[in-house]
């Protein structure tokens, strides 16, 4: 016998299509489900109007996975999401035909609020960012494998997320890293070892971009974390390649990329602030120069002290460039709207005393879908300018 799938009443009427319903909307439930319980969500009426996860101890009370009422949230489901996800970028991205590093699962973008996979040959990467998914772990798993056989799992959740969400996880860590070809171009994923899931997939279609632009040119590659950028252009020919990254363990790791592509990139770890301005004082200027930082915060508060901090990095970025040179820079703090990137680049310019010609605007790869309703899931920015 099926066990009955607990209510959760909202206190006011809902009008929204997006998946996150918060606490201040919803009436606490007598039974006091555990995070990340399966629950169907009801309106003040009564009326039927999702099913999903809810966390009472969450900003986010309740993650809409599913609005059919018909349609149970179990193993099943999760298999069908899952393979949809793959089939997309299979099927209609035709990406293993351009690399085996890609996104599975890009959280809400494939209707899948509060997981996030990604694939690195044989490795999957799981980290979850709601109780729900780590408590339906199992399913998630077995979906996984059904779609990759034989693959190796390492999952986590940062702390601050399982703080949020009132889970303990220690993690399930493989033991070894995976080597990947993007485009030909080899590069090391580690999870264990560097930010994010172990690779910047998301910046794939961005390198495969600049790398066409740098033959014969001289390349600076500010923040290069493991050395994507770097690699790229060192591979396709440009005449010389520098990397400046504040972390000692990815400048090791971009050294060791490198080598996997009988390249010769210079790689220096040193704090982008001091090492811009030393090099504006010697006068050196670059072909090509590329800044992509970090994420600056997850906190809205913090977002305005974000922006001073990208536009004094931009100013002196801008300040390396050759004249007709070309500049990108990146931001993946999603906080941080496009059209504020794009307005602080505006002033970057302005106190830099260099003019900026916007060649182009992009984002994360199709790997990391977005839906029009959800725009949380749209955080990286991508602005490549000609220096005049």
């Amino acid at each position: 016998m099926n066990t009955p799938v607990p209510v959760v009443r909202l206190k006011n009427a809902w009008r929204s299509s997006h998946p996150w319903i918060f606490q201040k909307l919803v009436e606490k439930p007598a039974a006091k489900p555990k995070p990340g319980t399966i629950v169907d969500v009801v309106g003040v009426d009564g009326e039927w109007i999702g099913r999903g996860f809810y966390n009472g101890h969450s900003r986010i009370a309740v993650r809409i996975l599913e609005t059919d009422q018909a349609v149970p949230v179990d193993a099943g489901w999760f298999s069908r999401k899952i393979a949809a996800a793959v089939s997309l970028r299979r099927d209609w991205l035709k990406l293993d035909g351009v690399s085996d590093a890609w996104r599975v699962v890009h959280s809400e973008g494939d209707g899948l609020s509060g997981l996030v996979v990604d694939r690195y040959g044989d490795l999957v990467v799981v980290e979850f960012f709601a109780a729900g998914m780590f408590r339906h772990r199992e399913w998630i798993y077995e979906a996984l494998r059904e779609q990759f056989p034989g693959c190796r799992f390492h999952s986590f959740a940062d702390e601050h997320v399982q703080k949020q969400e009132s889970f303990d996880f220690h993690g399930n860590t493989t033991t070894e890293a995976a080597v990947i070809t993007e485009y030909g171009i080899k590069f090391r994923a580690d999870p264990a070892g560097a930010h994010k899931t172990g690779f910047f997939a998301d910046q794939r279609e961005n390198r495969q971009w600049l790398s066409e632009q740098v033959e014969g040119k001289s390349v600076l590659d500010l923040c290069c974390n493991t050395g994507g950028f770097a690699v790229y252009a060192a591979a396709c020919g440009a005449s010389e390649v520098l990397g400046v990254d504040i972390d000692e363990d990815v400048i090791a790791i971009a050294k060791g990329n490198a080598k996997l592509n009988n390249v010769r990139p210079r790689f220096v770890q040193a704090d982008i602030f001091p090492w811009l301005r030393d090099a504006s004082n010697r006068g050196e200027q670059y072909d090509v120069v590329i800044l992509d930082p970090a994420k600056m915060t997850r906190d809205r508060e913090q977002v305005i002290p974000a922006l001073k901090k990208y536009l004094d990095m931009n100013k002196l970025a801008l300040g390396v460039v050759k004249p007709g040179g070309l500049f990108a820079t990146f931001s993946c703090t999603g906080l941080v709207a496009e059209q504020e990137f794009l307005d602080m680049l505006r002033r970057a310019s302005y106190f830099s005393g260099r003019t900026i010609q916007i060649l182009k605007v992009a984002g994360a790869g199709p790997d990391h879908p977005f839906m029009a309703h959800v725009q949380e899931s749209r955080y990286l920015k991508a602005v490549f300018c000609r220096v005049v």
